[in-house]
């Protein structure tokens, strides 16, 4: 049984908290927040505190706080030749204080308190300064049913830049088409059967494989219309950029992409 103290209470810190409750092999010793009202709501089932000097004995303590507050935290713990790992994709490892051993626990994937996550669908990405702390990791991860990585904090820190890219910067675009639907009363869920089965190509072949559009077949005509269509600026910008972006991938000589609304 391995016994674990949370430290934090945000999007991160609640779903590990769900998958830790839920597995056999995993002793939550107790939940720690600077606001305690933020986990009151769990004081019936877990020891709560909001004072670190009261944090108990336990095997593992996982900050899963935000990047800002990673540092201080650890400057602050009360204890020392403990295991104290983050969750973070983008904080290195040796910004956790020496005091303790160190270590990372990053489960990639985004996300939000009202979304359920299938743990055993979830990678994570394990990084020790101790090699004896290791298996600890691993053991972690496989009690919630994930994947284990062993990365050093370059990888990580590589991982996460792609992985804003394939969902935050992805999700904005989705944002984007959504508000592009409203402008014409279109249901953006007429658009869901394309979003899924974009993502689901790209588990057997890869992103450049996977390319279509007007881009992509240097589809001059259907990009000139598209961009009379566009309303805002931003927009037309954005989809400017990455037009030019896909032709330079593709191999396609690209001309400067003029504002068709300035011409027309």
């Amino acid at each position: 049984m391995i016994s674990v103290v949370l430290l934090g209470a945000g999007n991160v810190a609640t779903h590990l908290y769900k998958a830790f409750s839920n597995s056999e092999n995993i002793s939550i010793t107790q939940w720690y927040n600077r606001t305690r009202a933020s986990i009151s709501s769990y004081a019936n089932d877990v020891d709560i505190t909001d004072s670190l000097d009261e944090l108990k004995e336990a095997d593992i303590y996982i900050m899963a706080v935000s990047d800002d507050s990673i540092e201080q935290l650890s400057i602050d713990l009360p204890f020392t030749n403990r295991f104290v790992v983050h969750t973070s994709g983008s904080v290195a490892m040796h910004d956790i204080d020496k005091k303790n051993k160190i270590g990372v626990f990053y489960p990639l994937q985004t996300f939000s308190k009202d979304a359920e996550i299938d743990f055993s669908e979830v990678p994570i990405c394990v990084e020790v300064y101790e090699k004896e702390n290791l298996q600890l990791l691993i053991d972690l991860a496989k009690a919630v049913g994930c994947k284990p990585h062993k990365i050093t904090t370059e990888q990580r820190q590589t991982l996460h830049l792609a992985a804003v890219f394939v969902n935050n910067f992805t999700n904005q675009l989705y944002r984007i088409g959504h508000e592009i639907c409203e402008t014409k009363n279109i249901e953006f869920e007429i658009l869901h059967p394309l979003i899924e089965e974009t993502a689901k190509k790209i588990q057997h072949m890869s992103p450049f494989m996977a390319q279509t559009g007007p881009a992509k077949r240097n589809d001059k005509r259907t990009i000139k219309r598209q961009l009379k269509l566009i309303e805002k600026e931003e927009h037309e910008a954005i989809y400017k950029m990455l037009t030019t972006s896909i032709k330079k991938t593709h191999g396609i000589r690209s001309t400067r992409i003029k504002s068709q609304k300035k011409e027309n």
